[in-house]
């Protein structure tokens, strides 16, 4: 039975568990249960904290895990990212008041910097060639420069606002990209249900990402069509009773349905319709 460790709480949870229920697979429905058989699939769920998944899958206790890839490289255990699942994005950068390192990264050399992310920061400024003091610090950072227990702070930036708030500015290029991953240990084999889960939630992230397009065209602009519409391998064409029009079905990017279907009626199409699509396989 593949064992699989799911975010127990925090802004990973939800979203992991919505794609795992989109994917087919049995998830809990109190919150409470921390282990959880799912023996339709063949697959066993564990509920832990994000920041420890890495390190219970490192070991190989557990095949596979969801976190973020920030907390992946932070945990230095042996494990590797294999998949993006596309939710909980976010940008890891540096902050400090203004003037304190105006020349960038390099600047940070003796300074102190304050996060919730030692191993990460450490390893961004070991590489950076810069000597400066990683100071640990559990939740919010932003108040430790204002108390005198850091000059520079590491954290996630989303709009800046919390940054403005503490008075502090940005300093050089992001740290990381950080968003929610499938991880495995390295060197590891594919233990039975891996590839299915894979594939599963592979088939989730194309079917969030487009849609089903419709719709009838005239036999004369079906190539102007099919253009627009070019879908995968190829649309599907279909005869209509009426012998001078086709209609036509192709997957396209959900966010550019609107365009297209404005596209399509320039060139003469029709009746053009767009469906959801739930489950997918390519």
């Amino acid at each position: 039975m593949l064992r699989v460790a799911v975010p127990n709480k925090g802004s990973l949870s939800e979203p992991a568990a919505a794609m795992l229920r989109e994917a087919g697979y049995r998830q809990r429905g109190d919150g409470r249960e921390l282990v959880l058989q799912d023996p339709d699939n063949g697959v066993e769920f564990f509920f832990l904290r994000p920041r420890d998944i890495a390190v219970y899958v490192g070991s190989g206790r557990l095949d596979v895990g969801i976190t973020g890839r920030d907390l992946l490289l932070d945990s230095g255990a042996p494990a590797e990212e294999v998949l993006e699942l596309g939710f909980g994005g976010s940008t890891f950068r540096f902050a400090a008041l203004p003037g304190t390192a105006d020349a960038g990264v390099s600047a940070l050399g003796g300074l102190r910097v304050a996060t919730s992310f030692p191993g990460l920061v450490a390893k961004h400024l070991a590489e950076a060639g810069v000597s400066a003091e990683v100071i640990r610090l559990d939740g919010a950072v932003e108040t430790s420069i204002q108390l005198g227990v850091a000059d520079v702070i590491a954290d996630v930036v989303e709009t800046g606002t919390t940054l403005r708030q503490a008075g502090l500015v940005v300093i050089g290029d992001p740290i990381l990209h950080s968003e929610a991953v499938l991880v495995r240990r390295i060197g590891a084999g594919a233990a039975t249900g891996y590839d299915q889960l894979v594939r599963r939630l592979q088939g989730v992230l194309v079917a969030r990402r487009y849609v089903l397009m419709d719709y009838d065209c005239p036999v004369e602009a079906v190539e102007a069509a099919v253009a627009i519409t070019p879908g995968f391998e190829s649309p599907t064409v279909s005869p209509l009773r009426d012998k001078n029009w086709v209609a036509v079905r192709a997957m396209v990017p959900k966010r550019d349905a609107q365009r297209l279907m404005d596209d399509l009626w320039e060139v003469g199409a029709r009746a053009i319709l767009v469906t959801d699509i739930h489950a997918c396989r390519l």
